[in-house]
């Protein structure tokens, strides 16, 4: 199977922890990458499950929805911003930003996000885009701005006061975390993995 960066960090190790204690017979590869280079395994037929978090659709895949996401605003609790609760769309423009690299799903809702309250990405303050959300995590830590990332990336470090969700007035960023199948037949073992997938209380 294939997934995307933030679907193979922080949603599926329970998964597939418990998708084995049911199944110990079936052996399961994982390959993570951001959600375009998923597809595109996907559709190369080098996988045989995909699970993206993007929002566009390829017109030879199957998507199907198996659970909701938000991306949030972060900042470091030793940042200057972290004694403010919110922030406005527009001071998006000011502040610092860290945000994931083109073909990341995050960072594509987020576009579609903003270009919906009118607000170009391009004329953001962007400091830097990185590859993953650790990296973006571990760049926080001593860095005076904000990320957008998904809310089930930083449950953690927001839980133990390392990092604090800002609110971003009148902007809700939320998408569905997708399992996508390529045109065609299915294989029992990916069909028999996406209905434990749907079952499982996360």
């Amino acid at each position: 199977m294939g997934a995307s960066s933030t679907i193979a960090q922080y949603v599926l190790p329970a998964v597939l922890a418990a998708f084995h204690k049911r199944y110990p017979e079936i052996k399961v590869s994982l390959l993570n990458g951001n959600s375009v280079e998923i597809e595109n395994l996907l559709l190369e037929r080098k996988v045989d499950i995909a699970l993206v978090e993007n929002e566009s659709s390829h017109s030879n895949i199957n998507y199907y929805s198996f659970m909701k996401d938000r991306v949030v605003a972060v900042t470091a609790t030793n940042s200057v911003y972290a004694g403010i609760d919110e922030i406005t769309p527009a001071e998006l423009n000011k502040i610092p930003l860290l945000l994931r690299e083109r073909g990341s799903g995050t960072l594509e809702v987020t576009e579609r996000a903003l270009q919906k309250k009118g607000i170009d990405l391009d004329t953001l303050n962007i400091f830097m885009n990185l590859g993953t959300t650790e990296a973006i995590k571990n760049f926080l830590e001593n860095f005076d701005g904000i990320a957008l990332v998904s809310e089930w990336a930083v449950k953690r470090e927001v839980i133990d006061k390392r990092l604090k969700i800002l609110d971003i007035k009148g902007l809700k960023i939320t998408r569905e975390f997708r399992v996508a199948f390529a045109s065609g037949p299915t294989l029992k073992t990916p069909s028999l993995l996406f209905s434990f997938l749907k079952e499982f209380k996360f």
